[in-house]
């Protein structure tokens, strides 16, 4: 299978800078490949099945356009934007097994495919892979990338549990900056240390990155209630079938209109969902 596309799913006004970010996407898109390559061929199908499945890319897109502020011809930051996304790539491995989803950007999850076993295995060797590569960008580099993978684990946690006695959408919020904004921040930061930003402005794009994070999670939660499979990707309804509350939904049942569709609607949504 062909690898994806490296063009960035944004247009930028600057058509330097569209050009310069494309060809960092593509350095990326290789080195992602050679980072899921193995000696067995059945270990790198399954390891590449989600990247062969294409994606937005986002994440690298984030580093190189970040790096913009220092210098964005440094080599780190093709390693830096790789780290991010094997990261982020390994999180949907897993996040399917505990969905139980059966699609992933378009094409059958891995779970769906090789079963929860392989899919697990799959993702924890991308976590490696991705350990593998940010030891060479130095101690400061291992240690932001452990914080971070501690925040996406507390907020996949902090999900599967439960608001218990926090206020439902506080709790919400905070999950969606554990488990999204977090990496997302880290994005921002790495495009910021590994094109030589100085300290206050590598921390401005970080807080940046995490506010875009949370946004940006924020309409999955909309795609997830109104989307079709064949825009999105993704098997839609997930999160209500799993009985996650999303935004949308926590909105929902807490509105007071007496309206009978929408006392009907809380009332559905107060109970499990099957769809």
């Amino acid at each position: 299978m062909n690898a994806p596309s490296s063009k960035s799913v944004l247009q930028f006004p600057d058509e330097e800078l569209e050009a310069a970010v494309a060809a960092f996407l593509g350095r990326v898109e290789q080195r992602l490949r050679d980072a899921a390559e193995t000696a067995d061929p059945y270990v790198t199908e399954a390891a590449q099945h989600l990247l062969d499945a294409g994606g937005k890319r986002f994440r690298p897109m984030l580093v190189a356009v970040t790096a913009q502020f220092g210098d964005p011809t440094r080599p780190e930051l093709i390693d830096a934007a790789t780290v991010l996304e094997l990261t982020h790539v390994a999180t949907l491995y897993h996040d399917d097994v505990m969905d139980e989803a059966k699609l992933r950007r378009g094409a059958p999850s891995a779970n769906a495919r090789w079963g929860n076993l392989l899919a697990i295995l799959v993702g924890d060797y991308l976590f490696a892979r991705a350990s593998e590569i940010v030891a060479t960008l130095g101690p400061e580099a291992v240690r932001v990338q452990a914080l971070t993978f501690a925040r996406l684990v507390q907020g996949q946690i902090a999900e599967t549990v439960g608001p218990r006695d926090a206020d439902p959408v506080h709790h919400h919020l905070r999950v969606l900056a554990d488990k999204t904004g977090s990496l997302i921040a880290t994005c921002a930061r790495f495009g910021g240390m590994f094109s030589g930003m100085p300290d206050h402005l590598t921390n401005a794009v970080a807080a940046y990155g995490e506010t875009l994070g949370l946004a940006f999670q924020l309409s999955d939660d909309l795609l997830d209630i109104a989307s079709e499979s064949s825009d999105s990707g993704k098997t839609p309804g997930t999160d209500l079938r799993e009985g996650i509350r999303t935004l949308p939904i926590l909105y929902a049942l807490s509105g007071q209109d007496s309206d009978p569709g929408s006392a009907r609607l809380r009332e559905i949504l107060g109970e499990p969902v099957a769809l």
